[in-house]
């Protein structure tokens, strides 16, 4: 098993906690973005530094992810490639997406998504709470727990 992170966007303080959980577990963690990243030095931890352009992250993560592997990432779309694939997503607020709500969460992400570009909805998700920062990391603990078992 191996954690993938969709970097570009993710918050410095959900990295921070994946960090810290690759350290204490010994588990890999690759974060991909297309920009360069300074992570700490770490035998487990690794950044892959991609092209520049639409969704070539996305694509690397989508090429490399294996069955089994968890994929931190905001981005729905690329979440259900990655369910596709058998491998498990969650976002930084530590909701996993799944297979029974991942074409609801689009629907409504092409929805809102047109809502802005006609002018009638601005804006985007409410900056990373406290409580979500709690509730990635439980989850995350929760399954790197189960997964270790195995």
């Amino acid at each position: 098993m191996q954690i993938w992170v969709d970097a570009d966007a993710c918050p410095k303080v959900i990295k921070d906690i994946l960090y810290r959980a690759a350290e204490r577990l010994q588990c890999r963690l690759t974060l991909v973005a297309n920009k360069s990243l300074t992570t700490p030095r770490s035998s487990f931890i690794k950044s892959i530094c991609v092209e520049p352009g639409f969704d070539v992250a996305d694509n690397y993560l989508v090429q490399h992810v294996l069955e089994g592997d968890l994929v931190i990432t905001a981005d729905i779309p690329l979440a259900a490639e990655i369910l596709d694939k058998g491998a498990e997503a969650l976002n930084p607020r530590g909701e996993f997406y799944s297979r029974d709500t991942i074409r609801q969460k689009l629907t409504l992400r092409d929805f809102m998504d047109e809502m802005r570009g006609s002018g009638i909805m601005s804006g985007g998700p409410a900056p990373l709470s406290q409580t979500d920062r709690r509730e990635f990391a439980n989850a995350l603990d929760r399954y790197l727990e189960k997964h270790r078992s195995r």
